[in-house]
């Protein structure tokens, strides 16, 4: 696995979120993201995202966070890092300063990225001296083409 450790200022992310019904499959949420994404394609929130990109990551961002128990649910954005005011329409959610692995992602989303996270926690974690931090991983969807098998893409996991 290629990986980089990362020191990071803090940083900002702007976007909007929805809350998505994890599935009884290893309790994944994919069918209703995916859905999210496709809509936000329509309706050219992603087209509008990535004029608004101004940060260190050069792509589109996934982020999953507050899983609730009782609904089965997590919480879903679709952002980009964004230095500066938070855009009519918006929400933003602030990354403290940390230390970030990123993980490269090579292949078709999303095969490639489901294979990596696994990767991540039965080989990485495993194998090394860190622990995830308590922060939202990061999902970078930086190349055009996600479905190409020499697609690049990345994930960001704060460790302690």
């Amino acid at each position: 696995m290629k990986y980089r450790i990362v020191d990071r200022e803090a940083f900002q992310v702007i976007g909007i979120k929805r809350e998505a019904l994890c599935c009884a499959e290893e309790n994944s949420p994919a069918q209703d993201i995916g859905q999210f994404w496709r809509k936000a394609n329509e309706n050219g929130l992603v087209a509008r995202l990535v004029q608004l990109l101004n940060g260190e990551i050069k792509g589109l961002l996934g982020i999953v966070e507050k899983y609730n128990e009782k609904k089965n649910t997590v919480d879903y954005w679709i952002t980009a890092e964004h230095s500066g005011d938070i855009p009519a329409g918006y929400s933003s959610l602030e990354f403290p300063a940390a230390k970030w692995v990123v993980f490269e992602v090579k292949g078709p989303i999303p095969t490639a990225m489901v294979n990596t996270w696994k990767r991540i926690y039965s080989e990485w974690f495993p194998s090394n001296g860190f622990e995830p931090a308590e922060l939202a991983p990061i999902e970078a969807y930086i190349d055009t083409n996600l479905h190409s098998p020499n697609s690049m893409n990345e994930i960001w996991v704060a460790i302690k």
